[in-house]
């Protein structure tokens, strides 16, 4: 199915390295809000910034995002030392398409990592690149409807 992810993982904190480089990965695409950081919080966690400085030994990494508040990207960008593409517009793959370029990386050896199939997952299928779903970062913390809203969305890459 094509909104099927390539990997279905609990949290980002379970990419396989190893598998990503044995299938020759050489660029990491993450979406922002919910996958790497709190919804609306623009904050990383420390354990988020330590990952993907552990990511970058192996990896080109960027962020791309439908988020358009300039505000908020910018204290994002003040955390990390990564690319942020903004308002991306996904499941839209201009702005994914022009990540790969802009790494001089083909889009096959690229993988889109979020936490939604209808804009990560469809957008980074659409683009010819792997794919990984995971759950929101703060899953948690969700309310009842978020929560509903994700499971709903989820029935539509059930086999």
């Amino acid at each position: 199915m094509f909104l099927e992810p390539d990997f279905n993982l609990e949290s980002i904190y379970d990419i396989d390295i190893a598998e990503l480089k044995s299938v020759g990965i050489k660029l990491i695409l993450f979406d922002l809000d919910s996958t790497l950081m709190k919804s609306k919080s623009g904050k990383f966690s420390f354990k988020t910034l330590q990952f993907l400085n552990d990511l970058k030994a192996n990896f080109k990494l960027a962020i791309v995002t439908n988020n358009k508040n300039e505000e908020y990207i910018k204290k994002a960008l003040s955390q990390v030392d990564i690319p942020i593409y903004s308002e991306a517009k996904k499941p839209d793959t201009r702005i994914l398409l022009t990540a790969c370029r802009d790494f001089n990386i083909e889009p096959n050896k690229t993988v889109m990592v979020g936490d939604r199939p209808l804009s990560d997952i469809l957008g980074g299928k659409k683009a010819g690149m792997a794919t990984i779903l995971v759950d929101s970062i703060s899953k948690d913390e969700e309310n009842f409807i978020v929560r509903f809203a994700r499971y709903l969305e989820r029935l539509a890459i059930k086999k």
